[in-house]
């Protein structure tokens, strides 16, 4: 990725997923993200909480902070406050996310900040400017109403979440936007810029025009993108993996059809009868993961594979 915001400092006191996300992006970019760590404490990805039952998470640390300088300061030590304020004073933002008592400790308020660099940007997270109560990813989710589609097709008494915290993915993207806009902000008027971004107000805004209240009204659960057609959904081979299809538009249906000699045709390829489902379903389940993989080969049809993990 070209580096288009070289030049830019960010200092990340974030931690976790959306903060760190954000940050990344930015410095994928180019920016110069230096993530300022506690020494005692440091991430919970790797040092508290979720590191304790779950390693995955170690792994995600690495992977959203890759494109960044971490740098691990002892929060109580005096000369601690000496170098935050130096460091500062040579930056364009910082995302905050230290409680009020740290930054009252290591004069980081917002005055103090005043203090040291006119022309900065801080941007904080919250939950939501509508809820009191705290959130993760799941309660974000289930708040925009998005979750009931998650739901609509099971009476399962257990039904395990999605695997992408697709709330958390939105908010890492807004504060990294939020942070570039108040960047512009601060270097134009050569003023202090504080702003909040809001994890439950960021997914609300981003889902709403994809499930509107319309739709909801209407009772709408079953659409393009969540298998209400045959022709974009995912179909399992013979050796229990599966072919990803998408093949929406009629070039590539045609082309799909043909090669997996489906005999569906394009004009019934948004029927929704579950007989239109099956004919494809036992095409592709005569064939093997290898059998596939010649097929697409030098073939644009938008179908992929995907294979299951066991």
């Amino acid at each position: 990725m070209d580096n288009l915001l070289k030049g830019i400092t960010v200092l990340d006191f974030s931690h976790r997923l959306p903060g760190p996300l954000g940050m990344n992006i930015l410095g994928k970019m180019g920016a110069k993200v230096i993530k300022i760590e506690d020494a005692k404490f440091g991430d919970a990805f790797v040092t508290g909480l979720f590191s304790s039952f779950d390693p995955s998470f170690e792994d995600w640390y690495k992977g959203l902070n890759e494109f960044k300088e971490i740098i691990k300061l002892d929060f109580k030590a005096e000369a601690t406050i000496a170098k935050l304020h130096t460091m500062i004073k040579n930056a364009d933002a910082i995302l905050m996310t230290l409680p009020d008592k740290i930054k009252t400790s290591l004069k980081l308020t917002d005055d103090d900040l005043k203090k040291i660099k006119k022309n900065i940007v801080v941007v904080e997270m919250g939950s939501s400017t509508q809820h009191q109560e705290s959130m993760h990813d799941l309660n974000a989710m289930a708040l925009t109403g998005m979750m009931s589609l998650h739901v609509a097709q099971t009476d399962e008494a257990i039904v395990a979440p999605p695997f992408l915290p697709i709330s958390g993915i939105f908010f890492g993207q807004q504060l990294a936007t939020q942070l570039l806009a108040g960047v512009l902000k601060a270097q134009r008027e050569m003023t202090f810029v504080k702003t909040t971004a809001y994890l439950y107000d960021t997914a609300d805004f981003l889902c709403k025009p994809l499930w509107s209240q319309n739709l909801r009204d209407k009772k709408m659960v079953k659409f393009l993108h969540n298998g209400a057609f045959p022709c974009y959904c995912i179909y399992r081979t013979n050796d229990h993996h599966y072919v990803g299809v998408a093949a929406v538009e009629e070039k590539f249906w045609n082309e799909f059809s043909q090669t997996f000699e489906i005999s569906l045709p394009a004009n019934q390829r948004f029927d929704q009868d579950k007989a239109a489902f099956l004919s494809i379903a036992k095409s592709i389940g005569k064939l093997n993961l290898a059998d596939i993989e010649k097929m697409l080969k030098n073939k644009d049809m938008c179908v992929s594979i995907i294979k299951k993990v066991n």
